[in-house]
């Protein structure tokens, strides 16, 4: 490991959530506005994930309004404080950007199923 690589290591988050595209998540971002900071929620369908460690991003895309609105997080960024995860989707694809064109019930994702194992 590098000298980079290992300064880039240390900056990096280590409670992030293992999400992924498809999944409906609930991120907490910090708002600034003058002296004053407060805590948005932003609740949307993971769109795609970009690039790796710190430089990684994903993109979230909501329905406000009637309106799609999308908006890119940096990962690591310190604006997020958390990212939940709401429900997991089952997608095929890593990016999801044929759901901009769909509307209504054609834009839902299936829902995952999950089975816990026995012990």
């Amino acid at each position: 490991m590098n000298t980079i690589d290992f300064l880039e290591f240390e900056q990096m988050k280590k409670n992030v959530a293992p999400f992924k595209v498809g999944d409906t998540v609930k991120v907490q971002v910090k708002i600034v506005e003058g002296d004053k900071q407060r805590i948005q929620a932003y609740q949307g369908v993971v769109i795609s994930r970009q690039n790796g460690g710190i430089r990684e991003s994903f993109t979230v895309r909501k329905i406000s309004n009637g309106i799609g609105v999308e908006r890119i997080f940096p990962l690591h960024s310190p604006i997020l404080e958390t990212v939940e995860i709401v429900t997991r989707g089952h997608v095929r694809r890593a990016k999801l950007y044929y759901l901009r064109k769909l509307r209504g019930k054609a834009a839902r994702i299936r829902e995952k199923k999950y089975v816990p194992i026995a012990k």
